[in-house]
């Protein structure tokens, strides 16, 4: 067990007072049983994936316990919270018992190959099976990744006009410079954080002396490498900028330190409006997600069909959790960030239950921790200070008054279309 994490799980459930956060989670429908779960999460907490560019801000960036891209300490105690709670949770709902090992096959555990993915997953199974030999089956490398970043692979790359056309369609009249207006407080906090761009990084970016990040050209460009449309320029930075500075708070890091002492907890909150709009036209439109998404979504439906299997979870990326989210139309909120982001160690969830008759039915559910929960590493407890957890609705096969419910035959019907369509160049 993590060092980080024994001082947590010395505490029992019984010590832990009922916090302001606390909230009672959504009950299961009346005449349901839960029989299976397949979950999705986004690694836990890490450095950005590379040095940032010099230049770009005013003040050194901060030193990491960890290379670039990989998960730390602190991001592993994080998950591994998250799988204790979800033991609690599908416990609580019948599915396991409160204390023991699964029986062989019960639990499968998956990741991709990057090592930020691989660790989150043998995190979040140490913390949901402590002591138990949970095997994380995983490509060997990029080359082998075909389930987890499909579209870099020969034969499966989108056709660039198609993807281009499907994100497009979504801009706004003015294009993403009126979308660049919207976010003027966001761009204006941004700015304030990084302080003053180097004469050398501007001239890099064919850009005068004295530029500002919102300077650069923004517009929609295709990826050579997947196809997909790709929302660079200041969207592009604001994204990839206001990540690092949440992630350099989730970390623990000092207020001085995070943004070099330049933004508040409420200014993160703010710059993280640039993550989904990015996903708005890089993920979610149906062309581009039916295909990025299909590989895990087929890996999840096998999971689902598959009698031993009582919990499966797939460990990868915010860009894997965008996709799947447009491809089944998913929308969520978590308290702390916007509406559609996808916190550290979050989790796309797909319940199997069925009726007294047998008849079966699918939910989906988005589970994560708030801000500070992560910060502070909170001991997560089902009654006294859970995780969030939300149901959402399933606009493509749910037809009672409670839209987070599907037949399950309607949602299988549903996948399967959209899989089929995938399948097409």
């Amino acid at each position: 067990m993590h060092t980080l994490l024994r001082p947590l799980l010395a505490a029992t459930a019984l010590a832990l007072p009922l916090t302001a956060g606390a909230v009672e989670l959504p009950a299961q429908p009346a005449g349901l049983t839960l029989e299976k779960v397949a979950m999705f999460t986004r690694h836990g907490i890490r450095p950005p994936t590379k040095e940032p560019a010099a230049g770009l801000a005013e003040g050194a960036w901060p030193a990491w316990s960890v290379p670039y891209g990989n998960l730390t300490d602190r991001g592993a105690a994080g998950v591994a919270l998250l799988g204790r709670f979800d033991r609690q949770f599908l416990t609580a709902r019948g599915l396991f018992p409160a204390e023991g090992c699964p029986a062989p096959g019960q639990y499968k555990v998956e990741a991709s190959a990057k090592e930020r993915a691989i660790r989150t997953a043998q995190s979040v199974a140490e913390g949901f099976a402590p002591g138990c030999a949970v095997e994380v089956s995983h490509p060997k490398g990029d080359e082998e990744d075909k389930v987890f970043h499909p579209l870099t692979f020969n034969g499966a790359k989108l056709d660039p006009a198609k993807a281009m056309a499907a994100s497009s369609a979504h801009l706004p009249p003015g294009g993403l410079s009126a979308e660049m207006a919207r976010y003027s407080k966001e761009f204006d906090t941004l700015q304030r954080a990084l302080g003053r761009q180097s004469d050398d990084w501007c001239a890099k970016k064919k850009l005068p002396a004295g530029c500002k990040l919102t300077d650069l050209p923004t517009a929609l460009e295709n990826d050579p490498d997947e196809g997909r449309p790709d929302v660079g320029g200041a969207f592009g930075q604001g994204s990839t900028i206001s990540q690092t500075f949440l992630l350099e708070y989730l970390e623990g890091k000092t207020m001085a330190e995070v943004a070099w002492g330049r933004v508040s907890r409420a200014d993160i909150e703010l710059m993280l409006n640039f993550h989904p709009v990015k996903f708005k036209y890089e993920n979610r439109p149906g062309y581009i997600a039916d295909r990025a998404a299909a590989p895990i979504m087929r890996q999840m439906l096998s999971y689902l069909q598959d009698d031993k299997v009582k919990l499966a979870l797939m460990a990868g990326h915010d860009t894997n959790i965008a996709d799947l989210a447009g491809m089944l139309d998913l929308h969520w909120h978590i308290d702390s960030y916007p509406a559609d982001d996808t916190p550290p160690g979050g989790a796309i969830g797909i319940e199997l239950l069925r009726d007294k008759g047998g008849k079966r039915f699918v939910r989906a559910f988005y589970r994560a921790q708030t801000m500070d929960q992560l910060r502070n590493l909170e001991l997560l407890d089902l009654k006294a200070n859970p995780a969030v957890v939300t149901y959402m609705p399933l606009p493509g096969c749910a037809k009672g008054k409670d839209k987070t419910i599907c037949r399950a035959d309607d949602f299988f019907g549903l996948v399967d279309a959209k899989l089929k369509s995938a399948s097409q160049p």
